[in-house]
């Protein structure tokens, strides 16, 4: 790819400081941002907090937590995760990290959004920070389709009451589509697709309905889908043409706010909206002054 002018202008004088913290593979951006406001990050032995910071990585000495950060070669794994797994690069995490079932690894790697211990199914791992945001913000929307087993049979009108979504604390949450798979006396199996998943949705929508799930599991990330090769505990690298996809996918499905009608601008607009408002009514006064010319012709 050739690089425009404008980047390479930016390429000589720097680039932002949670840029180069994601493309070393300390998470995505807003993870990195994190680790600056913190206070974990230094540059050429000087502590900052500040955002925005544009820093050169090749004249520039830069630290986090008393570890060099160096560029590293973008990589990309598909993983089945199995239940009993935590989404987490903290050491002092209790249980299992999902990044311990990727041996011979050199670069360090995150996990592009979580499953809860409980759940299992696909997870994507990489060290490229823009990929990372691109498919974790609730503002891009790339769909992520779950199984989910839950105790109960479940009803219409419940389903029904999934569909149009529920209010928590944390704001509305609202699937993208709820599908019953399976229906039975003591269990239900529903096919779940998100788009702005938030913690731990979709055990909470069901919880709140009385359907407390059994089992989740994720069979879908885009257009990446669940392998009978792919054993869980498994991974594999991702293919260029996947990568590229999921970058097209991304960018091309985000969620747009509604456009809001641009108000008119102060008196002009009044005078406007006064002037088709008159030429609209029928010319009363003009009509009188004709009707009495007329009777006064006829006197």
């Amino acid at each position: 790819m050739v690089k425009s002018n404008k980047e390479k202008v930016a390429v000589k004088q720097g680039e932002r400081l949670h840029k180069i913290l994601a493309e070393a593979g300390l998470g995505s951006r807003r993870t990195c941002e994190a680790l600056i406001q913190a206070g974990r990050v230094t540059i050429d032995g000087r502590c900052v907090v500040e955002m925005g910071q544009v820093v050169n990585p090749d004249t520039c000495k830069i630290f986090c937590d008393g570890e060099p950060i160096k560029k590293q070669k973008k990589v990309y794994y598909l993983l089945n995760k199995p239940r009993g797994y935590v989404c987490t690069n903290d050491d002092a995490s209790r249980g299992f990290r999902v990044i311990d079932l990727l041996r011979s690894v050199d670069q360090r790697i995150y996990t592009i959004g979580r499953l809860d211990k409980e759940s299992e199914g696909l997870i994507l791992l990489t060290n490229d920070g823009e990929l990372a945001n691109l498919l974790s913000h609730p503002r891009y929307g790339i769909e992520k389709r779950y199984m989910a087993e839950v105790k109960g049979r479940i009803r219409d009108d419940t389903l029904e009451t999934l569909r149009q979504g529920m209010w928590f604390s944390d704001g509305k949450m609202v699937p993208s589509s709820v599908k019953v798979i399976h229906r039975r006396y003591r269990t239900s199996t529903l096919e779940i697709v998100l788009r702005e998943g938030k913690n731990r949705e979709i055990r909470r929508i069901l919880a709140k309905t009385g359907h407390n799930v059994i089992s989740l599991k994720r069979v879908k990330i885009g257009h990446l889908r669940a392998e009978s090769s792919l054993k869980s505990g498994k991974y594999r690298p991702l293919l260029v043409s996947e990568i590229k996809r999921l970058y097209m996918q991304a960018t091309s499905c985000k969620i747009r706010t509604p456009h809001k009608p641009k108000q008119r601008d102060g008196k002009k607009g009044l005078i406007k909206t006064r002037r088709s408002h008159l030429s609209k009514m029928p010319n009363r006064l003009g009509k009188r002054r004709n009707d009495a010319n007329k009777r006064s012709k006829t006197k």
